[in-house]
This record gives C-alpha cells, sequence and structure tokens, in this order.
C-alpha cells in the first residue's frame, strides 16, 4: 500500500449514528448552521472561537454556579481568559456519568498486582463521597495540593476526583518514578498530603516501594500526612464511614485542576498547570464528537499515572462512557495480553502508542480483540505507514484507526480523527475542532503539502493556565512562544495536506539536517526498524565540518551482532526508501535506546551527551524507563 491509500471510509448513515452528527443536527435547530462536512466544520470552529466553544458549553449542558460573563476576553496568546466569571467544577461533570444508571459498571479495572475489580456508577460516587470527607478531615482545602505515587488503580482516579470536589489540586508520579523524579516535581509544588501505593507486581515481578515512599516524604518538608495503600501487600484500603455528603466546591474556570510535567529530559520537568473548565470543555469535545464515546462504551487506553494520556482516559464518564484501566507490563505473558483484556472486558475503543503497535506487527502477532472493538487509538509516537497496515490486516476494514497528535502541554490530541473523515494510510485524518493548527515556514508564513514547524494560530481552552511558581509568566511564554510571537511553537514538524490530513515526522529540536536538507526522525525509524533484525534505534545528527556526522545506533534482535553485511544492507535500505543523504556516517550497535517511562525515545539527551554534556545535565535519568542506556552512549563519546 503506497501512503494516500484509503484503509477506511465513514458509513453512509454516519451522521445518524455518530455523536457528531447529532451535534450538526443540534447546531442547525439551535444556532441556524449549517454544515456541509468536517472541513466546513473544522474551518467554523476556528474562525469563530466564542461560537464553537459556546456551542460545545451548551450542547453538553455545562452545569456553572455563576454564569460567564463572556467565552473569550480577548484571543490573544498567551493570556487568553475563557469563560471569565463562570464558577463550575470538573469532579461534578465527570460524576454525572450522563446516560447510565446507579448500577451500570463505570470503572473496569485490571492488574498484574491482585484480582480485577468493577465500580458501578453508585459504587464511584460514594468511594469518592468518603474519599473527600477524608480530605477534609485532614485539613485539605480549596487550593492545597494532593500528590498520589500511585499507578493507575481506581484509588487513584477516586482521590483525583475528591481532591478536584474540593477544588484543590492534584498531582501524581507512577510508582516506577526513581525517588529523584519525583521530588524534582513535586518540591516545585509542595503537595500536604501524599497517598502511596507499598509497592506494585509487573509481569511476574514484585517491586516494593516503601523504602522510595519513605525517601520522598523525607524531601518534601511540606507534607502534613501520607495515607498508604496496602497494593502489594493486599489489605483492603477503605476511606473511612462518615455521613457527609458529596458536594463540590464551585471555583473559577481556570482554577487548578491538576499539574502535569513535561518529560524533563533536561532540566527540571516544567509544572503544568490545567484548569478546572478548560480541561473539561476541551475532553467533553474530543470524548464524544472525535472518538464518539458514549453510554454504553468501554473506553480503554494503555497509560501510565505519569502520561497525560491517564488524565484524558479518567475523563471519560463524563460523556457517558465506562473507562478500563490496566495495570502491569503490556507485554506479560506476551504482546496478546492487552488484547485478550479488551476482549474479556468488552472494549469498544483501544487506545495505546504507536511503539505497541509497531512491537505488535515485528513480533507477527494476529489478536482478536473482541466483537465490540469499532475503533483503535495511537499516541506518543508518530505511527508509520506499516503501522496502519498492520491495523487493517489484522482487524478489518470496520475498524477506525485515529492516530493523535497533541500533548502533556494541552492535555488532548489537537490533531486525530474524526466519525466524518476517511482513514488514509499513514497520515492523521484531521486537525481536531477548535484547534487551528497550522504549518509555518521559517519566515513563520504557513503553508500547505510542505514541510514546517507545526504552530497552533489560535487560543484554546485547554492549554496551560501557567506554570505553577511562574509568577511572572516568563517560563511560560519562553517554551512556547520564543519563536513566532504570538503563536504557540510545539516542536514538532508537520505537514498539512490539501486534504486536511497530517503527517508528523518528529520533534523539530531532534531534526537531522543534511546539507541544509532538513530529515524528520519518524520515516527514518520506519525503514530501519522495518528490518527483522532490528528491534529499536536512535538517529542523531552532530554538527560540525562540511555536513556533519550522521550517527545511527541500533539495538539487534536476539544475540545478533553488528557486522559490515548489515551495515550495508542497512545503507541500501536507507538509500532506496529515502534518499542517499539519510545514509548514516556510522553505524553502532548498543544494548538499549534510552526511552522515556511513556515510550518517547530521548533524542535530545542522546544528541548532548555525545556531544559532552554530563549524563545528569543531560537528561533527568529518574523519568526513563531506561536510565542505565546512557552509560553506552557515555562511553562512545569518551571513546570519540
Amino acid at each position: 500500500m503506497s501512503a494516500g491509500t484509503v484503509l477506511w471510509t465513514p458509513p453512509a448513515d454516519v451522521r445518524d449514528s455518530s455523536r457528531i452528527g447529532d451535534y450538526l443536527r443540534w447546531l442547525r435547530e439551535h444556532r441556524g448552521l449549517d454544515f456541509a462536512g468536517y472541513a466546513d466544520l473544522w474551518q467554523w470552529s476556528v474562525d469563530d472561537l466564542p461560537g464553537f466553544w459556546r456551542s460545545i458549553w451548551d450542547y453538553f449542558d455545562v452545569k456553572a454556579y455563576d454564569q460567564p460573563t463572556a467565552v473569550l476576553d480577548e484571543p490573544v496568546m498567551p493570556g487568553a481568559r475563557w469563560f471569565p466569571g463562570a464558577t463550575l467544577n470538573y469532579a461534578e461533570h465527570v460524576l454525572r456519568m450522563p446516560g447510565l444508571g446507579p448500577d451500570d459498571p463505570v470503572v473496569i479495572a485490571y492488574s498484574q498486582t491482585r484480582e480485577p475489580v468493577t465500580l458501578t456508577k453508585a459504587q464511584l460516587r460514594e468511594q469518592v463521597r468518603r474519599a473527600r470527607a477524608e480530605l477534609r478531615r485532614l485539613g485539605v482545602g480549596r487550593g492545597d495540593r494532593v500528590a498520589a505515587y500511585a499507578p493507575n488503580i481506581p484509588e487513584t482516579y477516586v482521590l483525583m476526583l475528591a481532591t478536584a470536589s474540593l477544588g484543590a489540586t492534584f498531582s501524581s508520579c507512577a510508582p516506577e518514578f526513581g525517588t529523584r523524579s519525583v521530588v524534582d516535581r513535586w518540591q516545585q509544588i509542595e503537595p500536604v498530603v501524599l497517598v502511596a501505593v507499598d509497592g506494585y507486581r509487573y509481569g511476574d515481578k514484585a517491586i516494593d516501594r516503601r523504602a522510595e515512599v519513605a525517601a520522598i516524604q523525607e524531601a518534601l518538608p511540606s507534607l502534613r500526612h501520607t495515607i498508604t495503600l496496602p497494593y502489594l501487600h493486599p489489605q483492603r484500603h477503605e476511606w473511612p464511614e462518615t455521613d457527609e455528603e458529596l458536594t463540590f466546591e464551585p471555583v473559577p474556570f481556570d482554577h487548578p485542576l491538576y499539574v502535569l510535567y513535561s518529560s524533563g529530559t533536561t532540566g527540571l520537568p516544567k509544572p503544568i498547570v490545567h484548569g478546572h473548565g478548560g480541561i473539561l470543555v476541551e475532553h467533553l469535545k474530543m470524548l464524544a464528537l472525535h472518538h464518539d464515546l458514549g453510554p454504553g462504551d468501554r473506553f480503554f487506553w494503555f497509560t501510565t499515572t505519569g502520561w497525560m494520556m491517564w488524565n484524558f482516559l479518567v475523563s471519560g464518564p463524563a460523556v457517558g462512557a465506562a473507562i478500563v484501566m490496566f495495570d502491569g507490563n503490556p507485554g506479560h505473558p506476551d504482546l496478546g495480553a492487552l488484547w485478550r483484556m479488551a476482549e474479556e472486558a468488552g472494549v469498544t475503543y483501544f487506545g495505546t502508542s504507536a511503539p505497541f503497535l509497531l512491537a505488535c506487527r515485528k513480533a507477527g502477532l494476529t489478536p482478536r480483540a473482541g466483537a465490540k472493538l469499532r475503533a483503535i487509538g495511537s499516541t506518543g509516537a508518530p505511527l508509520p505507514p506499516e503501522g496502519f497496515a498492520w491495523v487493517y490486516e489484522v482487524f478489518g476494514p470496520d475498524i477506525q484507526l485515529q492516530s493523535l497528535s497533541g500533548g502533556t502541554d494541552v492535555c488532548t490530541g489537537f490533531i486525530g480523527g474524526a466519525p466524518l473523515v476517511p482513514v488514509y494510510e499513514g497520515e492523521l485524518s484531521c486537525r481536531c475542532l477548535g484547534a487551528r493548527v497550522e504549518a509555518y515556514d521559517p519566515a513563520g508564513k504557513p503553508v500547505t503539502d510542505q514541510l514546517g514547524e507545526l504552530v497552533i494560530t489560535a487560543p484554546m481552552p485547554s492549554m496551560p493556565v501557567g506554570f505553577w511558581g511562574d509568577a511572572d509568566g516568563s517560563r511560560y511564554r519562553e517554551a512556547y512562544f520564543d519563536v513566532f510571537p504570538g503563536v504557540w511553537r510545539h516542536g514538532d514538524w508537520i505537514t498539512i495536506s490539501e486534504r486536511g490530513t497530517c503527517v508528523i515526522t518528529g520533534r523539530s529540536d531532534a531534526t537531522l539536517n543534511r546539507g541544509g536538507v532538513r530529515l524528520g526522525t519518524a520515516e527514518f525509524y520506519s525503514v530501519v526498524e522495518g528490518l527483522d533484525e532490528v528491534v529499536d534505534s536512535v538517529v542523531v545528527h552532530i554538527d560540525g565540518e562540511g555536513q556533519g556526522e550522521l550517527l545511527l545506533f541500533v539495538v539487534l534482535a536476539g544475540d545478533r551482532e553488528l557486522d559490515d553485511e548489515l551495515r550495508g544492507r542497512i545503507a541500501r535500505e536507507l538509500r532506496t526508501a529515502l534518499s542517499p543523504r539519510h545514509i548514516p556516517d556510522e553505524i553502532h550497535q548498543v544494548r538499549a535506546v534510552p526511552r522515556t517511562l511513556s515510550a518517547k525515545k530521548l533524542e535530545v539527551p542522546v544528541k548532548r551527551i555525545l556531544t559532552g554534556t554530563p549524563i545528569q545535565q543531560a537528561a533527568a535519568t529518574g523519568a526513563l524507563a531506561n536510565p542505565e542506556s546512557l552509560e553506552e552512549f557515555r562511553r562512545f563519546a569518551r571513546k570519540h
């Protein structure tokens, strides 16, 4: 299949059967607006921001205590103020769970540490009521920070909703994060309560975290209370009995809901503050109109509590969808484990990362995921054409594959799919509603059908309220607005086609620049990792005399050694599939490619280590899945 092959087409009755179809009817009846198709709808959504976002507010019946005086004060970035004057509460909207009855399951949680847990609508509300009362008894109130060193389990979710219901601010780190990484994040926000697990199982390995928890407590003088969840050594944790009612603190639209962190590959992780209202309206829009989720759906995303996809997943009940959680090793006992779980749970939307789909393809997997599956979501890295091809070979033509791109910074995807648009192989189907994504050339002019910097040229409600502790906003401005004033620069290379589809070719700060031609890293990996012998790879360009040096590092299958025959084959494949410019100057074998806990390759830190930066300055090792992998690059740098 060549790029541009149509792999999925919307069904003929899509306007009658989808939530976005219902929204289009609502716009016609209530706003007098008629749209021929997705392209027109998108154009209106970014041209008339107040009209579009007010329609989301009204269509989803957002409940405000104080009504907003406007939708958008001024459409400037940074500093746009959405729905000024409004007060509401995010947790209240999630716990409405529209379309579900009290006994309908809303959380279905699988774990390698214990038996599955299911919570009904009534049980989830009851758990949040009790957790909220206990937090209040411990003195937690509006504006206080509550931290969770806990995995993707119902207890973490209950804690987040209880925290939000009080107007306090939540922050989570996955328990596989090392002490240093956790402390680097939480020293910045000074939590007053810590809720932590004693450990967890990863596959068949028991991992005790009590020593880490003690070290974290020691390093956070702001803590007044620590609650331990017995997860590895299970006794049931129960929030105390109470008569206190479940109520919700009305807070301003931009009141801090939770703090997420940039992957922290260089310097201290950026503490990104997200607001109640911005997250609510953005997630209502994405989950219902783009992912077509509602009552009767079971929504799964493979994530940990250290990745923004967890925060995205757990908004599911706000549109009436049940969520499926998984905690453990996705490759245990084999790569088919999550697909079998999806079949058992009746998952309708299966979300994962591009590296996971590519690993399944590489392993020659042909999983079944159950008759109910209708969509697969992929994010975290660009999904190359062969990843698309594998999904359709295995699951057939009726599955909609949504390749998404967004980020921790906006806690959503701004490019993805929608029920109204086809899926083209190797391409992201559309720019999301209300997200004015463009490609800029170096002069800051929008371009079509050519490579440019991914920028967002109009504000989105889920852009950060700010960074924690950044009183004058200078860190925030520097992070996104230092290149094109008043325009959000995201740091990816993108090509936007005439038909509105998009291709992302990797991070713009990890670009390979050969003789003035910019090469994205994603297409490079697609070719190299397409060889059976190559399990993983990382490529970096070191600036220097002439064209500089292009260095490729490969991880090989089994006990295969890199020899001249394989080097030659890699070079030939790159020349044929891409261009002579893509042939590396040197190819070396390494044991592992450094990756973050959410499976992103660390191209920039590798480049910095190779040019002499000490490991501790080049990368925040505690945020890595395999920090020991950096050592090989340090030794390589010394030798060279």
